[in-house]
């Protein structure tokens, strides 16, 4: 998407709340790799979807700031929980404060550590997941989310176009573009899901888990 475009339907959709561009601001000022915030296009699509959805809830691989974790936490339903999960206790910490101002602290449930050993243990069923961690883990986030995925419920990967590199032979090396090309096909040939890719920023895939008659009878 040009940037004319994007400014274009910037300008038709929800407004950015204040909070979040105050912490898309700071991302940007004072860590590495700030692309990795979700941002105003991005954040309402988070958002707008788990309002439709009012999942009791929601799991994120990756919170890194909090942005997509704040997005996502405005459509909980009543007493609802989001389980956000990052290696980085440092991230983590940057993002508390703004969970505070945002008033989801009480909804959220923050975990330290490797998301493909950490969600086997959360016996809890989700009806909204977002995926938007390390992307050679993405087929191990997979296998290990899909259990723990409602029947009807709803998944978000981010990443899947990864800049275009899944147009092309990855590198020997490219681990991360493997991974992210593995998931894709992985996604593809599960007939247990839909799936649909949005070429919003780098590429977002909705994937439904389809509810036990619609596994037995197509």
């Amino acid at each position: 998407m040009n940037d004319k475009a994007e400014e274009y339907i910037l300008s038709l959709s929800a407004p950015e709340p204040p909070l979040l561009a105050e912490l898309y601001r700071q991302t940007h000022l004072r860590l590495m790799n700030p692309r990795m915030a979700s941002g105003h296009l991005q954040g309402r699509l988070l958002s707008l979807i788990s309002k439709l959805i009012r999942p009791v809830n929601i799991l994120e691989i990756g919170t890194f700031t909090g942005y997509g974790t704040i997005c996502l936490a405005e459509g909980l339903a009543d007493g609802g929980r989001i389980h956000t999960i990052d290696n980085d206790d440092e991230v983590l910490e940057f993002a508390r404060p703004y969970f505070e101002k945002a008033g989801i602290m009480e909804k959220t449930v923050i975990h330290t550590g490797d998301a493909r050993l950490l969600v086997p243990a959360i016996n809890i069923s989700f009806q909204l997941v977002y995926i938007d961690g390390e992307k050679r883990e993405y087929p191990d986030y997979y296998r290990a989310v899909l259990p723990k995925l409602a029947p009807g419920g709803l998944m978000l990967a981010d990443n899947v176009l990864w800049n275009n590199k899944v147009l092309q032979e990855p590198g020997k090396n490219d681990r991360s573009t493997q991974g992210v090309m593995e998931f894709n096909r992985m996604v593809m040939n599960d007939p247990g899901v839909e799936q649909i890719i949005l070429p919003v920023r780098d590429g977002i895939m909705l994937i439904r888990k389809k509810n036990i008659n619609e596994q037995l009878y197509g």
